[in-house]
């Protein structure tokens, strides 16, 4: 990149040791103004020392903002109503935060006039590939600095000397340093690094952050009734929340019962394997009741081709692709299967489990208890018809097994 043609750049700036060393080598490598950009997204740490913080180093054009509501309405329940797993494990808690985060660094350059944005995303993960897919969505022209990939301060020890060496004020937090790389938000906390690089160490019971261990949890389980309105949480125990708060609760009340915890090993996109542990309290009590409500409500074919479309949902948000043609298409497509997506689920939290106790829909349930009954049907079902049913469905496996070759 021709550095005499960056004037101003919008940093993803979090205050901490890496967007300090990254702000100051902005200004330094590229002899340009930086713009400082703090989101808060439910990551349960204050975010206004960043303002101090980027204050006392120079900057002079400062966003810090509060996006929490937007994070849960816009990006997680849309996900949520897919039913989006990744892997078949992983609830997709940081790839979900990425393109939010990458919307407002493209909207803050154009509204400041930056000519590129910066984040401190190393050349090892996902998330250089997720930040900057989604910029170029959204900004074509864009041009994107990731100092990881230009400069060799590679290790903490070099960032620290390096820092030191150009006067960065870096908070030196007293007591046992974390050894994990964490990333947190209103859907997840991750952990990776450490012991964790070893597949079959067990994770030490203290780096779990939101959730009590399943020993630990209460002896006694707590119901939740949870409302859905076109596949969305509206309401806890008949109390209306807003996507934000629904989140907020449930984060607190799973995580007392012990859920939400993961351990995994992921397919990165840029090739490698990566071990994981996660925290997704909220988001585990939100998979299981989205579920049960679409198990009484959405129709067989409906609910097996959404499961057919999944992992292709979920790849695309792992992947970086949000605000690509073919996720866009596929979110209509699912909203549209969640208008008669209504009713209440009652959940039971009991160390560790979510367990689904009861599901109601007024007026959209296609379950008819008069159908289904074992009991005396009254003629709603003529079980004789069955009879032609199976015949026909056989006529292949029949012709097939006179063959002499079945399954084949």
């Amino acid at each position: 990149m021709s550095q005499n043609k960056i004037r101003k750049v919008v940093l993803a700036y979090s205050g901490g040791l890496d967007t300090s060393v990254i702000l100051k080598w902005l200004e330094e490598t590229y002899g340009c103004e930086v713009v400082t950009f703090t989101a808060d997204i439910g990551q349960g740490e204050e975010v206004e020392p960043a303002r101090a913080k980027a204050e006392a180093m120079g900057v002079k054009e400062i966003y810090i903002e509060d996006l929490r509501e937007e994070f849960a309405r816009d990006y997680v329940f849309p996900m949520f109503r897919a039913n989006a797993v990744y892997e078949g494990e992983y609830l997709l808690g940081t790839s979900i935060a990425r393109p939010l985060i990458a919307k407002r660094l493209v909207e803050i350059a154009a509204e400041t006039g930056a000519d590129a944005i910066s984040h401190g995303a190393t050349g090892k993960g996902n998330d250089q590939v997720r930040f900057e897919l989604g910029a170029y969505a959204l900004m074509p022209g864009v041009k994107i600095i990731a100092p990881w990939r230009e400069w060799d301060l590679n290790s903490r020890e070099k960032l620290l000397a390096w820092a030191e060496a150009h006067g960065i004020p870096i908070e030196q937090k007293r007591g046992r340093k974390s050894p994990y790389s964490m990333d947190a938000n209103l859907l997840h906390i991750s952990y990776e690094g450490g012991i964790l690089e070893d597949p079959w160490a067990e994770p030490e019971e203290e780096m779990w952050r939101w959730t009590v261990s399943p020993e630990r949890a209460p002896d006694e389980p707590v119901y939740l009734e949870l409302t859905y309105r076109k596949g969305d949480i509206v309401a806890i125990d008949g109390e209306e929340m807003t996507p934000a708060q629904v989140m907020e609760h449930l984060n607190r009340v799973a995580g007392r019962h012990g859920v939400g915890r993961d351990d995994i090993v992921e397919n990165r996109y840029v090739g490698m394997k990566s071990r994981g542990c996660y925290e997704t309290p909220a988001g585990t009590v939100m998979l299981k009741a989205h579920r049960a409500m679409e198990s009484l409500t959405l129709d067989r074919e409906a609910a097996h081709l959404k499961d057919d479309l999944m992992p292709r949902y979920a790849s695309l948000i792992y992947n970086g692709y949000w605000f690509s043609p073919e996720r866009e298409m596929l979110q209509r497509l699912i909203d549209a299967s969640q208008e008669r997506v209504n009713g209440v689920v009652r959940v039971k939290l009991y160390k560790g489990n979510v367990i689904v106790a009861g599901r109601r829909s007024e007026g959209d349930s296609l379950f008819d208890p008069d159908i289904a009954t074992f009991e005396d049907d009254a003629g709603a079902y003529d079980q004789k018809d069955a009879e032609g049913f199976i015949k026909l469905n056989a006529l292949r496996l029949r012709i097939a097994a006179k063959r002499g070759t079945p399954g084949v």
